[in-house]
């Protein structure tokens, strides 16, 4: 086989085979929160897999896409490593990474590289508001969940008196922010503001202190798996406020780890529309859980409409080159699976939705 021009030609065929580019993931692949991660990844799998069964030429070449995934553990230094990794791989653009504190970090890394980077999940306002050309994101931000979370608990709960506890983390904390703002502008008590981390496991000093404040309702701002344990220990100390929480603890993981503990009175929002009222939800769930033998998860529709918003991109410019086809990301608009998928002039969706949901029949349901 000989190699010319970064193009390899087969010996006795004469055929040219596809230039590959390399487009990464990056997100927690294991620990806690692994199957978030994995959801996300398969998302973009996804779309990779069907960009090339349709087959894409860039400057009269047919292209391959390869998908390099990468561990950040979600966590921060390692999401810089992961970052220069990635772009040291010499990918053409990024999916991820799926939460604020692991994507705050690594932006930096694909802005000095050049690399466009799109988030299906991280939902902090600090992410865009850092002005990097390369950062972007599918999906709302903290600033429309805590609005619509406050809304909801004021107008159709009417709870009067709110506790707020978030783990310290870039989501965790910047979601709990937009809530305490909310609960400020519409003039509701916040009874109790607590942290705690994203690694830990006994919230019952936490949840002591809160109880003597007796809230109507306790937020908590953060993952799946410490929001679970933290229902629990409510239910076991007696506390009969209503549970809130984000897009974190909206997940399937959250009703299996939290076993008798989740019931009606279990409320979370999450960015976007339910697959279902997505224009291409069912479909997408169909084919999800055909090729990889498990259910969707949380933002694996997103990841899959940010891997099509590069590979759109690069069409556009007729050119896989990060150069070339980042200028086109701000004028891409196209129906994903999701939705209209198109960016402001700071990388925001255009189109982000906040929708409210239910525990109820042993599925999260929504109520808006």
């Amino acid at each position: 086989m000989w190699v010319l021009a970064g193009l390899a030609m087969s010996a006795g065929t004469g055929a040219w085979a596809d230039t590959v580019v390399k487009i990464g993931f990056a997100g927690p692949l294991t620990g806690p929160i692994a199957h978030v991660g994995k959801d996300e990844q398969y998302g973009a799998q996804l779309a990779l897999d069907d960009a090339n069964a349709r087959g894409v030429v860039l400057g009269g070449q047919k292209v391959r896409f390869e998908l390099l995934a990468e561990d950040d553990q979600g966590d921060p230094r390692t999401a810089t490593t992961v970052a220069q990794r990635l772009a040291d791989a010499g990918v053409k653009g990024v999916v991820g990474h799926v939460t604020s504190g692991a994507s705050i970090p690594a932006s930096r890394i694909y802005e000095q590289a050049g690399i466009p980077a799109i988030t299906p999940s991280s939902t902090s306002p600090k992410l865009t508001q850092q002005g990097y050309r390369t950062t972007y994101r599918v999906i709302a931000n903290d600033l429309q969940q805590g609005a619509a979370m406050v809304g909801f608990a004021a107008d159709v709960l009417k709870a009067k008196r709110i506790a707020v506890i978030d783990d310290r983390t870039a989501y965790g904390q910047g979601l709990a922010d937009a809530v305490v703002d909310s609960l400020k502008r519409r003039g509701l008590a916040l009874v109790g503001r607590e942290f705690t981390t994203d690694k830990a496991t006994d919230f019952a000093s936490i949840l002591t202190k809160l109880k003597a404040a007796q809230p109507d309702a306790i937020f908590y701002g953060g993952m799946d798996a410490q929001g679970a344990p933290l229902l629990k220990q409510m239910k076991q100390l007696g506390i009969n406020a209503k549970y809130l929480g984000g897009d974190g603890v909206c997940t399937a993981e959250m009703i299996k780890i939290s076993g008798a503990a989740v019931s009606e009175d279990v409320y979370c929002t999450k960015a976007g529309i339910p697959m279902e009222r997505m224009p291409g939800g069912k479909q997408f769930n169909e084919r999800f859980k055909a090729r990889f033998n498990i259910p969707v998860q949380l933002y694996a529709p997103y990841s899959y409409d940010a891997t099509i918003a590069l590979v759109e991109a690069m069409k556009q410019a007729n050119s896989a080159e990060p150069a070339r086809y980042l200028p086109q990301l701000q004028k891409i608009a196209f129906k994903g699976v999701t939705g209209n998928v198109a960016f402001d002039a700071s990388g925001d969706s255009r189109e982000g939705g906040v929708t409210l949901y239910q525990f109820k029949s042993g599925r999260w349901e929504p109520r808006n």
